[in-house]
């Protein structure tokens, strides 16, 4: 049974860094991806990063191109977003994602095959 479990969510003040991390249990980061997602009241849940664990490929949305990083830790089987130069817009709960077989992709958060964690709220003022 795959678990994932964000952290590293809170409030900080525009210019700020956090560090989220989505920890994952039941299976290996080694076929596969992870996403995170990101989503505020009242509109559609939005990408934000996605990474591939077998080549460690990485992508970022264009709106966080150059402050947000997306990371893997196989050893403890670890997916991190770090977010630096915060904005207000950044804003959400945000949420990791993951396809744990080969073959698929982690860019659209409609698709119905992800194992979901339950979030965590990033505030950003």
């Amino acid at each position: 049974h795959v678990q994932l479990v964000e952290s590293g969510g809170g409030s900080v003040q525009a210019g700020g860094s956090l560090r989220l991390s989505c920890v994952i249990s039941g299976n290996t980061l080694s076929h596969g991806c992870m996403g995170w997602f990101r989503q505020v009241p009242g509109k559609e849940r939005e990408g934000v990063a996605r990474l591939y664990f077998r080549w460690g490929n990485t992508a970022v949305a264009d709106f966080v191109e150059g402050r947000f990083t997306i990371s893997q830790d196989n050893a403890k089987n670890t997916v991190y977003l770090q977010m630096n130069r915060l904005k207000p817009e950044d804003t959400a709960m945000y949420f990791c994602a993951a396809k744990l077989r080969s073959g698929g992709t982690c860019d659209n958060p409609n698709d119905d095959d992800y194992a979901w964690g339950r979030g965590t709220q990033v505030t950003v003022s």
